[in-house]
């Protein structure tokens, strides 16, 4: 019996984490190829709260997650989970397990989804049983017998190639996504002039390819620096770590509540073994701790 509003105590685990860099052919599409391996002491769970983020297609071998995006539908025990852009957190539970992620920018949910994106904005489900999903059905058989990396990226890499699709707005995606993730942009009309369109084009790109309005998703991206700044910054006092473009502390803590469901000092208080990982070592590889940070590419 899971109840989302009681935090569980998180038990010792040992946590690696990996990023792979798309082939070239993908790279635009996708934020990276991730691979987990978490130990946990059985029968325990970790819990941990992911921040919003892009689309992801995740499969698992080992323990399956539970999980919920905000106050919305649980899934639980299914081996290839599929989220939709996110600007609410996601809690999870999970046990020790092997999982292949795979962040999918808002052009690569163009290419290789290829459906309008704010349909699917905040949704958590099991792929496995969603027929908008079915191109991807081989990803829960990436895995052999024994864990190995290289030939696990080789399956993986072939089914996304056999997914992508020729995409007539590739222009107008990448040149939105350039504008959104500029420092300083907090207006919608100069949103639209960085991206070179009107306003009404700019809402219909964000819409359709990003999933939510222009002026959601620049709140979410200075609401996401500011949660990557406090965890890469040691996790202490939150003043340092708030974006410049919120108004005072209050004005955050709104937000905080709207994007996360809860105060920064819950958030505080709960223990982020895999988040805190995940973040370390991306920014580190990577140079950007969170997929909504990541700039397009090509």
């Amino acid at each position: 019996m899971h109840d989302p509003t009681v935090p569980a105590p998180n038990p010792d685990c040992t946590v690696a984490v990996h990023f792979f860099a798309p082939p070239a052919d993908l790279e635009g599409c996708l934020t990276s190829i991730y691979r987990l391996d978490l130990a946990v002491a059985r029968p325990d769970v970790v819990t941990d709260w992911l921040q919003p983020e892009w689309a992801n297609l995740r499969v698992f071998s080992g323990a399956r997650p539970w999980a919920r995006v905000g106050d919305g539908g649980i899934v639980d025990d299914a081996r290839f989970t599929v989220t939709g852009p996110s600007s609410r957190g996601t809690r999870f539970e999970l046990g020790t397990t092997r999982m292949w992620g795979i962040g999918l920018l808002p052009l690569g949910w163009a290419r290789l989804v290829g459906r309008p994106a704010a349909a699917y904005a905040n949704m958590l489900a099991d792929a496995e049983r969603h027929p908008d999903f079915a191109r991807f059905a081989g990803l829960p058989a990436v895995f052999g017998d024994t864990p190995d990396d290289e030939a696990e990226l080789e399956r993986i890499v072939a089914i996304l190639r056999r997914a992508s699709r020729p995409l007539a707005d590739e222009e107008r995606i990448v040149a939105v996504h350039r504008a959104m993730v500029e420092l300083g942009l907090a207006k919608v009309a100069d949103f639209a002039d960085r991206a070179g369109m009107s306003v009404r084009a700019l809402e219909r790109v964000c819409r359709r390819h990003f999933g939510f309005p222009p002026k959601l998703l620049l709140r979410r991206q200075r609401f996401v620096r500011s949660i990557a700044a406090w965890m890469l910054g040691g996790m202490g006092k939150w003043t340092a770590a708030i974006d410049e473009l919120y108004t005072d502390q209050a004005h955050f803590n709104h937000e905080f509540h709207e994007f996360m469901g809860m105060a920064p000092s819950e958030y505080a208080a709960l223990p982020h073994p895999i988040l805190s990982a995940f973040m370390e070592r991306r920014a580190t590889l990577w140079g950007s701790p969170a997929q909504t940070l990541d700039r397009p590419r090509g």
